[in-house]
């Protein structure tokens, strides 16, 4: 993505992302199920704005994970990662030393943006969330910076944007170089889906422009709006 974005009408994560800092996310799992199921891998990537006011990757951190005590580690899973979950020549760290430096991290980014949660994004977010929540719940940490529940989702905007929905796909079709190699890594995974977020967001305000703000004060405790 080569165009730069008017100047007059930059606008920082605060009042873009309604006080929302995006963050990529990807896990590499032992299966489906994020409760019992072992998580491998995991890498998350911050944004910035760029001089051009275009939306560009920032920082990365990844962790390769050795799966917690009792987890379940599915065969076919690993197979097709093709991971060996117990070897400790990957610098292999727990779930506590690898998530909660990242939490950190991630937190002190926030006031510095102006905002007061991080929110999700990744390629079936939904997925990653659901991983996510469920270290956070079995580490007992009560300050994890994302939101609980939305994410915004590669996959979907891809689909709507590109008729693509597998990153791959997507990727190709944004002009983004991808090695299929390494794909289903969470490092490298995490790295294309910031590339395809930036590319899908600097597109849209290009040609569609910054969304106007709704100036409008809401009362969320109110169970009906006022006539």
């Amino acid at each position: 993505m080569t165009e730069e974005i008017r100047s007059e009408s930059l606008m920082n994560f605060k009042d873009r992302f309604r006080e929302f800092l995006p963050v990529v996310v990807d896990v590499e799992t032992a299966g489906l199920e994020p409760e019992t199921d072992a998580i491998l891998e995991v890498s998350m990537m911050t944004l910035k704005i760029d001089e051009k006011g275009r939306f560009v990757p920032d920082e990365q951190f990844s962790a390769n994970i050795r799966p917690f005590p009792g987890s379940q580690i599915k065969k076919a899973n690993i197979d097709f990662l093709n991971i060996d979950p117990f070897d400790e020549s990957r610098n292999l760290v727990s779930e506590e030393e690898a998530f909660i430096p990242m939490f950190k991290a991630i937190s002190k980014k926030l006031k510095p943006s102006g905002c007061k949660r991080a929110v999700l994004v990744g390629h079936n977010g939904h997925f990653d969330l659901g991983f996510l929540n469920a270290v956070t719940k079995r580490l007992n940490y009560k300050r994890s910076p994302f939101h609980p529940f939305s994410v915004i989702d590669t996959a979907s905007l891809s689909m709507f944007v590109m008729g693509h929905s597998v990153l791959i796909k997507a990727c190709l079709a944004a002009g983004i170089e991808f090695d299929q190699n390494k794909a289903h890594g969470a490092a490298y995974d995490t790295q294309k889906e910031t590339e395809l977020f930036c590319y899908l967001l600097n597109r849209y305000t290009t040609f569609c422009g910054i969304p106007e703000p709704i100036k409008i004060e809401i009362d969320y405790n109110n169970k009906k709006a006022e006539e």
